[in-house]
């Protein structure tokens, strides 16, 4: 029977750890502040910026929340990033997505100015990411934030065989190379992959991230394995992840549940991305 990961305990300590940054900021002069821009009027957007403005006022950051309307031209919002780069009381600029068709994500992202990029999708930051590990400080926040449970309860990366379900910019590709930074060997599969069980069967740890409900089943776990599961889907009204927890958990050594398991990581990541970027800022500003 697998050892249940509990994300809420482990994001409770970044969280504790962020709040103490952030007094020992405040203590310097400097307020770290996160500026969320919400686009539109999507329900589940909303409550997720909703729960990180109340995060971050829970552990001493403080925030705003830009909401604006889904008709917003592209050079409006252009506008809007530009001023929040040079504000200098913003150190974290977030654009919560999806965002309408008619608007550039990848535009946008871009014009984040990258020590603001607490998202960690800006290209610079993406680079400087596959770099080595010491370079990931704005590295994205769901891949970071798996990384950190992983350290909870493997001792060392180098040597272990590592199965990435899913291809993604947002969660794949960055979590492949962020245990490639810490010597793990990593294979990452996708919807083309021929033969996925004998990829995850092999599998020291296995990763899902790919948004199909109890995509990963027990038959398909090595015995004593670490499964994360990145997975949010909802079924006749309930979260559930991308493993079949039941057929899984007899199987696995290690397993994250959902929810409470990586959900609460993502946001804890978030917050700690943002004093990062606060002092990061202020070094160089007084330098």
């Amino acid at each position: 029977m697998a050892q249940l990961i509990d994300g809420n305990s482990i994001a409770a300590e970044v969280l504790e750890f962020t709040a103490a940054s952030a007094h020992d900021l405040k203590l310097q002069g400097i307020d770290p502040h996160l500026a969320v821009l919400l686009v539109g009027e999507d329900p589940a957007s909303l409550s997720y910026v909703k729960k990180k403005t109340q995060t971050a006022a829970a552990y001493g950051l403080s925030s705003e929340l830009i909401s604006l309307p889904s008709t917003i031209s592209q050079q409006d919002l252009d506008d809007i990033i530009e001023e929040l780069n040079q504000k200098e009381s913003v150190h974290g600029i977030l654009v919560q997505m999806p965002l309408p068709e008619h608007l550039d994500a990848e535009r946008i992202i871009s014009l984040i100015r990258p020590e603001k990029d607490v998202d960690g999708f800006h290209p610079l930051n993406l680079g400087q990411m596959f770099r080595s590990e010491a370079a990931e400080e704005l590295a994205p926040c769901t891949p970071k934030g798996v990384v950190t449970i992983l350290q909870k309860v493997v001792s060392d990366f180098r040597g272990q065989e590592v199965v990435i379900v899913g291809s993604s910019n947002l969660v794949g590709k960055p979590l492949a190379a962020m245990l490639t930074n810490r010597g793990a060997t990593v294979t990452v599969c996708n919807s083309k992959t021929k033969d996925l069980k004998a990829h995850t069967t092999r599998a020291d740890i296995v990763v899902v991230a790919v948004g199909r409900p109890g995509l990963l089943t027990g038959d398909m776990v090595k015995q004593g394995a670490v499964v994360i599961d990145v997975g949010i889907n909802r079924v006749d009204g309930k979260l559930v992840g991308d493993v079949d927890f039941a057929s899984v958990e007899p199987v696995a050594g290690f397993i994250t549940p959902v929810p409470g398991g990586v959900g609460p990581m993502t946001v804890a990541t978030l917050m700690h991305n943002v004093v990062i970027a606060a002092a990061s800022i202020a070094k160089v500003s007084k330098s």
